[in-house]
C-alpha cells in the first residue's frame, strides 16, 4: 500500500512558537530557584502587545517583564514592546488535589506517546525533516540580515507497506527583508537548506523526483507578531510526532513536570521509544489516563499496530516490570524538576538526544 505522510515544522520567529520559548523561559526562572515550582505562565502576542497572564506558586522572584523582553530580543525583534500581566497563584483547591504525600496528577487526561524504527531518532521521517530543515535555516539567517527568525516547513514523504520510500514534497517559507528579491531566496534556501539535509537522507529514500516549494505567497517581508497573532501551545502537533499518532490535546510549554499534560507525555514516549529499542515492535504507541488527585494512571494502554515481534501479552508484562507511570516516579525518573525546557520549545519535543526522555536504558532487554 502506497500513501503519502506530511508533517510541518516552524521556526522560533512563528508567533506561536515565540510564546512557547517565553512561557518556558518564565518555568526555567522559576525552577532555577525552586524546584517544586508550580508554573503554568502563558502568553499571547499580537503586534507589539505581549500578555503574560496564568497561575504561578513558588518560591522564586521572577521578573517576568525583565524575562519575556531578553527572549525576544534573543528571538530577533528589535521593537519595544507593551506588555500586561495577570498572575496569580494556583487554585488551593488544585493544590490540595495535587501535592499531597505522594505527587498526584494535577488534571485529567489522556497522553501519547509514540515510536517508529524507520529514523534512528526512533521518530517519523517527515517531522525529522521538517525539523532540521528549520534549525538550518535558524544558523543560516542569523548569519543572513537578510532574513528573518519567522519561517515555515512542510514535508511529505512517500510510504510503500509502511515504510518511507521516497521524499514526495518539500515546502519552506521564510522571512526576509525588501532588498532580497525571490530569484535569490529561491537559490539560497534551496542550495543552503534544502539540498543539504535532503542529501543526508539520500541513502535511506529516494530524493531525485522531490518537488521543491520555497515562498509560495510571494513577499514575506511582514513577520512575527506584526503578521499574525501568537499564543502558547498552539503548534502542539509540531512538537510531537508531526500528525503521526495521537495527541491527547494538552499543550507542553509553560507547565512544569507536576503538569501531567506535559510529564505524561513525555514517559509515553520514554516507554514507546524503549519498547522500539528493544526490539519488540517496529512501531509503537503508548498511552495513559489520569484523574486529578490520583497517583496511579487509570488505564495504560500499549499499540503496536500489528508490527510486533514477540506476544502482545509479554510486552505489557515488560512494560509493568520496568515503568512506573505515578508522577513521582516520572518526575524522579526523568529527572524534570531542573530548568531544562526553554531548549524545549522550538524544534519538538522528541527525537533530541539531549533530553531524559530520550535515553535508551541499560540493560532493559527482552527478559
Amino acid at each position: 500500500m502506497t500513501k503519502i505522510i506530511t508533517s510541518e515544522s516552524v521556526n522560533i520567529g512563528h508567533p506561536d512558537k515565540t510564546c512557547d520559548f517565553i512561557a518556558d523561559s518564565f518555568l526555567d526562572a522559576a525552577l532555577c530557584f525552586d524546584p517544586n515550582a508550580q508554573m503554568a505562565v502563558e502568553c499571547a502576542i499580537k503586534d507589539d502587545l505581549l500578555m503574560i497572564y496564568g497561575e504561578a506558586t513558588t518560591t522564586a522572584k521572577i521578573n517576568y517583564v525583565a524575562i519575556a523582553r531578553q527572549a525576544l530580543c534573543e528571538i530577533g525583534y528589535k521593537n519595544k514592546f507593551k506588555i500586561i500581566k495577570k498572575i496569580s497563584r494556583q487554585s488551593p483547591e488544585i493544590n490540595r488535589a495535587v501535592v499531597a504525600d505522594e505527587l498526584k496528577a494535577n488534571d485529567q487526561g489522556i497522553v501519547y506517546g509514540y515510536a517508529t524504527n524507520e529514523t534512528p531518532e526512533f521518530m517519523p521521517l517527515p517531522i525529522i525533516i521538517a525539523h532540521k530543515l528549520m534549525k538550518r535555516y535558524e544558523d543560516f539567517r542569523k548569519e543572513n540580515n537578510h532574513y528573518f527568525p519567522d519561517a515555515k516547513s512542510q514535508v511529505s514523504i512517500e510510504y510503500q507497506d509502511n515504510r518511507p520510500v521516497a521524499i514526495h514534497t518539500v515546502l519552506v517559507s521564510v522571512s526576509h527583508d525588501e532588498q532580497v528579491t525571490g530569484q535569490e531566496i529561491n537559490h539560497a534556501i534551496q542550495n543552503e537548506i534544502i539540498k543539504p539535509v535532503l542529501f543526508e537522507y539520500s541513502k535511506m529514500v529516494k530524493i531525485a523526483d522531490c518537488q521543491i516549494i520555497i515562498n509560495p505567497s510571494g513577499a514575506f517581508t511582514i513577520w512575527g507578531s506584526f503578521s499574525d497573532s501568537g499564543c502558547v501551545g498552539r503548534k502542539i502537533i509540531v512538537d510531537t510526532y508531526g500528525g503521526v499518532g495521537r495527541h491527547g490535546g494538552g499543550a507542553f510549554s509553560s507547565k512544569n513536570a507536576t503538569k501531567i499534560d506535559r510529564s505524561g507525555a513525555y514517559y509515553c514516549r520514554f516507554v514507546a521509544k524503549n519498547i522500539i529499542a528493544a526490539g519488540f515492535a517496529d512501531r509503537c504507541e503508548v498511552s495513559a489516563s489520569y484523574a486529578i488527585g490520583i497517583a496511579e494512571p487509570l488505564k495504560v494502554n500499549i499499540e503496536t499496530f500489528g508490527t510486533e515481534k514477540v506476544a502482545q501479552h509479554e510486552i505489557i508484562l515488560w512494560v509493568a516490570k520496568n515503568f512506573d507511570f505515578r508522577p513521582s516516579q516520572i518526575i524522579k525518573q526523568l529527572d524534570l524538576t531542573k530548568p531544562i525546557y526553554k531548549k524545549t520549545a522550538c524544534y519538538g519535543h522528541f527525537g533530541r538526544d539531549e533530553f531524559t526522555w530520550e535515553k535508551i536504558l541499560p540493560g532493559l532487554g527482552q527478559n
